[in-house]
C-alpha cells in the first residue's frame, strides 16, 4: 500500500473519533480579546499541549508571554531530513451577535456535512488537522518522514502582539527549513490553492483643525477655511481617475509581477461578472492596466476607510466645521516598507496642506508584506499534494489581506512560508454560524499527510 492509501484507510476508520475530539477542542470558549476568558485561553493551551504529548511529540511546553501563552513541541528523529515548523492559533473571535447563531457557538453541531462552531474553520479545525495527520503517520508508519516543530499562539485574533518577541527570543529553538500554516482557504469549492504571498498593511489618521470652534456660516462663510473642505482637498489629491496613487515615491519599490504569475492568474478564469452580482455593483474600479486579481493580490492600495466632521444630524446646521478627520489604510506589496510609506504619506499631506488649517497625522499598527516565490520547491510540493487528493490543478494565489505574523516569521526566521489552508470564504469565520466543510477536513488531512512525504524528498 502507498502512504496515501494507508492514510486514507486510517482516517476513514477513525473519522468519528477524530470529530468528537475536535468538538471537545471547539467547546473551549478561547476568545482572546475578552478578559473574562483568560482562564479559557489557558485551558485551550493546555488542551493542545496534552494533545501533542499524546501523539508522542517531545519537549512540549506552554510558554508564558505578556499576553496569552504559546504552545511549543517538537519531534526531531528523522536524521538528515528537513524540519517543518507548523504554526496556528487556538484563539477565536467573539461570537456577537449571539441571536444570529442557529446553534450554540461553543456547542458544535454537524449539519449537511458541515461542522458549525466558533473556531471550526478559523483556526482550531485546521490546527487540529495538523495533530491528526501526525497521529496517522505514527500509526501507519511508526515514524515521521520529516522532523517537526509546532508553535501555536493564543493572540492571532488580536494582532499577535507578543509573538514576534517570542520568535526573536527563541530563534534557535524554532529553526527549521520551512513553515506550514493552515489558516487560509481554497480558491473555490473543489479548487485547492497554495497562497504564496500576502499584502502588508499600514495606515494613518488625518486630523484637520481650523478655527477654535465651529463658526456661523453666514458671518464667516467665504472668509474662513472650512475644515471639511480642506480635508476633501487633501483626500482628492491621493488618487487619480485611473485608480493610480499620486503619492511621490509610492510605487518606487513595488516588486512587479512576473510573466509566469500573470499567466497563472489568467488561467484561473476569474468571473468578474459573478463578483459584481455578488457584491451588488454595476462596475468594478481599480488601477488601470491590471486585472482584478492583479489589483487585489499584487498591487498596493490607498483607501479612505472613514471620514468624520461637521454636522450630520437631521435637518441642517449652518456652520463652518472647525474640525474634520479621515482614516486611511494602505495595502502594501513586496518590497514596500510600512515605515517608508507612512513617511511618504506625511510628506504628501504636508505638500497638499490647504491654507488656514493645522494638520496632525497619527500612525496605526503596521505589518510588512510577504512573498515566497511561487516556483519555490516547497510551494510546488504543496501543489502536487493538493492535486493528488483533489484531482484538479492547484491554483497559486496571493492573498489580498494581511497576516502580520507571517511577515514576522519571514523576517525573523528567514524561512519560506507555505500557506496550506482548507477553508472557504463562505464559512462565516468572524461571523455568526461559522462552519467548516467536512469534505475539506477529510481531504485536507490526506493532503497534509502527503505533503510531509513530498518535503522529505527535497534538499533544503
Amino acid at each position: 500500500m502507498s502512504h496515501l492509501q494507508l492514510l486514507d484507510e486510517y482516517f476513514t476508520q477513525h473519522r468519528e473519533k477524530h470529530l468528537e475530539e475536535l468538538k471537545e477542542f471547539l467547546r473551549i470558549p478561547s476568545i482572546s480579546s475578552l478578559s473574562e476568558h483568560k482562564e479559557d485561553m489557558l485551558t485551550a493551551a493546555n488542551w493542545l499541549a496534552e494533545a501533542l504529548k499524546k501523539l508522542g511529540i517531545e519537549n512540549v511546553s506552554v510558554d508564558e508571554t505578556k499576553g496569552h501563552p504559546v504552545v511549543y513541541g517538537d519531534w526531531l528523529h528523522a536524521e538528515g531530513k528537513p524540519t517543518i515548523l507548523f504554526y496556528g492559533h487556538y484563539d477565536v473571535q467573539p461570537v456577537d451577535p449571539l441571536h444570529l447563531w442557529e446553534s450554540e457557538p461553543f456547542n458544535p453541531e454537524i449539519r449537511d456535512n458541515k461542522l458549525f462552531a466558533r473556531g471550526s474553520s478559523d483556526d482550531k479545525g485546521q490546527v487540529f488537522m495538523h495533530l491528526k495527520m501526525i497521529e496517522a503517520l505514527f500509526a501507519t508508519e511508526g515514524t515521521l518522514p520529516v522532523n517537526v516543530k509546532f508553535i501555536y499562539e493564543g493572540e492571532e485574533e488580536v494582532g499577535s502582539p507578543n509573538l514576534p518577541a517570542y520568535v526573536e527570543e527563541n530563534k534557535e529553538k524554532l529553526a527549521a527549513n520551512l513553515i506550514v500554516i493552515s489558516d487560509t482557504g481554497l480558491y473555490a469549492p473543489g479548487k485547492p490553492a497554495v497562497c504564496y504571498g500576502l499584502r502588508g498593511l499600514t495606515g494613518v489618521q488625518i486630523d484637520v483643525r481650523g478655527a477654535k470652534g465651529d463658526l456661523h456660516s453666514g458671518l464667516y462663510g467665504g472668509g474662513v477655511q472650512n475644515a471639511i473642505h480642506a480635508l476633501a482637498e487633501i483626500l482628492a489629491s491621493f488618487r487619480n481617475e485611473d485608480g493610480q496613487i499620486l503619492v511621490d515615491g509610492f510605487y518606487d519599490k513595488v516588486l512587479p509581477l512576473t510573466d509566469e504569475e500573470r499567466q497563472a492568474y489568467q488561467e484561473l478564469n476569474f468571473d468578474e461578472d459573478a463578483l459584481k452580482a455578488e457584491i451588488g455593483v454595476n462596475e468594478l474600479f481599480g488601477e488601470k492596466g491590471y486585472s482584478y486579481l492583479e489589483q487585489t493580490w499584487a498591487r498596493p492600495t490607498l483607501e479612505i476607510n472613514g471620514v468624520f466632521g461637521g454636522f450630520s444630524g437631521e435637518g441642517i446646521k449652518t456652520v463652518l466645521p472647525a474640525e474634520a478627520g479621515a482614516k486611511i489604510t494602505c495595502r502594501l506589496v513586496p518590497n514596500q516598507d510600512p515605515e517608508e510609506i507612512v513617511e511618504l504619506l506625511r510628506k504628501h499631506i504636508q505638500k497638499h496642506q490647504p491654507a488656514g488649517v493645522e494638520i496632525t497625522v497619527s500612525e496605526f499598527d503596521k505589518g510588512a508584506p510577504y512573498i515566497t516565490p511561487f516556483d519555490h520547491p516547497v510551494i510546488q510540493a504543496a501543489g502536487r499534494s493538493y492535486e493528488k487528493v483533489y484531482n484538479v490543478p492547484t491554483a497559486y494565489t496571493r492573498g489580498g489581506g494581511s497576516i502580520p505574523i507571517v511577515a514576522a516569521f519571514d523576517q525573523i526566521l528567514e524561512l519560506p512560508v507555505v500557506l496550506m489552508g482548507f477553508g472557504l470564504n463562505s464559512e462565516n469565520f468572524h461571523a455568526p454560524n461559522e462552519h467548516f466543510h467536512l469534505e475539506n477536513f477529510d481531504k485536507g488531512l490526506r493532503v497534509l499527510g502527503d505533503y510531509v512525504h513530498e518535503v522529505s524528498k527535497l534538499s533544503l
